[in-house]
């Protein structure tokens, strides 16, 4: 006849026994616990805040070229373009997009440096939606 090994019990080998939904331990248990509660957080992505990018009106920029950076630096087709500068043209200012904050930064420094370069004084400012 072979011997079998001692495997223990679960008390003598330190297992802790569940807890019954009374709150008790389960029979044989004791008050040590080894068991450990695994929690996982999700996180959450915001969504990042959105900037409209306005024209403001001026008496010198001539309206080609107001159509032309919106057609250039907004994509917009030119009747799109067309009427964003009919509106800042009657309104005083009008919206050419909504972007990030990063890509409305680009747009309105691209917008000004290149007025600067053809040397009208067009100003483009961005506003948090």
């Amino acid at each position: 006849m072979t011997q079998v090994p001692h495997q223990g019990t679960a008390r003598s080998m330190g297992i802790a026994r569940p807890v019954t939904a009374s709150g008790s331990r389960a029979p044989g248990g004791d008050d040590r616990s080894n068991t450990a509660i695994i929690t996982r957080t999700k996180t959450r992505t915001k969504r990042p805040s959105l900037y409209r990018v306005l024209l403001l009106n001026d008496d010198y920029t001539p309206m080609e070229f107001v159509v032309l950076v919106v057609e250039r630096f907004f994509n917009k087709s030119h009747e799109d373009a067309y009427q964003i500068m009919m509106h800042v043209h009657q309104n005083g200012v009008g919206e050419c997009g909504v972007f990030t904050y990063e890509v409305a930064e680009t747009k309105v420094t691209q917008v000004m440096d290149f007025a600067r370069k053809h040397q009208h004084p067009l100003q483009c400012v961005m506003e948090k939606k």
